[in-house]
């Protein structure tokens, strides 16, 4: 009996993320806030599908949403094989490889309680990527690193 292939419905306007790495969508549905979308909006998450690119990957299409730049740099920490396309009348209009900058801003608090981005200064966090593979990220303010930066994420 041949596989049955199981079909996703397409969205009229929207985002899709492709080339997760496998089991982290359920991440990336947090940091795009699926929780705060409009009741109407379609939301399809695929887990552990087969990709000739990554081997195993996750995808998740979300209707009426693009992101912004701080959830692409999001998923851009947890997710550097991850592509992003922009869907707008059931075409894709824009497609592009997630890219980690040089600095991240407001995307990962500090976990040193001491530092002045955690006290009520009116400054945002500011991390400096130090290291891409693995990923390694340096506090401006206090120098200190991080390469556990998950639960970390604001």
């Amino acid at each position: 009996m041949p596989a049955r292939e199981l079909k996703i419905t397409p969205i009229k306007n929207g985002t899709v993320i492709d080339h997760i790495s496998n089991g982290l969508a359920l991440e990336v549905l947090r940091i795009i806030g699926a929780q705060t979308l409009d009741k109407d909006s379609t939301v399809s998450v695929a887990l552990h599908v087969r990709s000739n690119k990554i081997g195993w990957k996750d995808i998740v299409k979300v209707e009426n949403m693009e992101l912004s730049p701080r959830k692409v740099n999001a998923i851009a920490l947890i997710a550097p094989t991850a592509t992003i396309s922009i869907i707008r009348d059931y075409q894709v209009r824009e497609k592009r490889s997630v890219d980690l900058p040089e600095r991240i801003v407001g995307v990962v608090r500090c976990p040193n309680g001491n530092c002045i981005s955690n006290q009520s200064e009116p400054i945002e966090s500011e991390f400096e990527v130090t290291s891409r593979r693995p990923v390694i990220l340096t506090c401006v303010y206090c120098e200190r690193e991080l390469d556990d930066f998950r639960p970390h994420l604001a």
